[in-house]
């Protein structure tokens, strides 16, 4: 555990496809959050490093470094996999963040290691970084209606209903990230893993 006396380095990556025609689609909510984030740490994005846009803040007195890949999101874990062995950042300090067909749209989820459950992008990271003990935000985006193939359906952008309640969601999300810079994953989880915005329920 860290003594928060001392200074870490955090690495936070949204995953995410590069390009204009992917930025409003509901497999970028990973970036959407990455640029939450940015402004909540009045940075902004000036640099590619390691096939990534990265930009760099201070947090509760903690190193921060946010980033997203531009390698596409199946090949994710090149980008990620560099910025951790570059930045030298310990895997509990690693969090991703990325779009969960599983979780109802709203829903956020924090783990502490796991699977990547058919989600390519992070498949690509734990691939490359040769181990699944690294934290995780999962944020749901919903299943895909009728029979639409979720390939299709996470490349679409977000009903005009969903895509008025992402800024609360997105702010939600974001606290709970610097609550775990803060204060740590567990106290994160305890704390947001709950329904999603607006449901008063408990976990699906």
């Amino acid at each position: 555990m860290l003594n928060r006396t001392e200074t870490a380095t955090y690495l936070i990556a949204g995953l995410g496809n590069p390009g204009r025609e992917y930025k409003e689609t509901r497999h970028n909510i990973g970036f959407m959050l990455i640029d939450r984030l940015a402004q909540r740490l009045g940075v902004t994005f000036t640099r590619v490093e390691s096939r990534a846009l990265v930009t760099k803040g201070i947090h509760a007195g903690q190193r921060v470094i946010l980033a997203k890949p531009q390698t596409f999101m199946n090949d994710s874990g090149a980008a990620v996999g560099a910025l951790t062995r570059f930045y030298k950042v310990d895997p509990v300090n690693l969090m991703v963040a990325y779009d969960d067909v599983d979780l109802p749209f709203g829903a956020l989820r924090m783990r502490p290691a796991g699977g990547s459950a058919g989600q390519k992008g992070m498949k690509s990271i734990i691939e490359r970084l040769g181990t699944e003990n690294f934290p995780r935000c999962r944020l749901g985006i919903g299943r895909p209606p009728g029979r639409m193939e979720a390939a299709a359906y996470v490349l679409q952008p977000f009903e005009r209903a969903e895509a008025e309640e992402l800024p609360l969601i997105l702010d939600r999300a974001a606290d709970a990230v610097l609550l775990f810079i803060s204060d740590g994953l567990e106290r994160a989880m305890n704390q947001y893993n709950a329904s999603p915005v607006g449901d008063k329920g408990g976990e699906e």
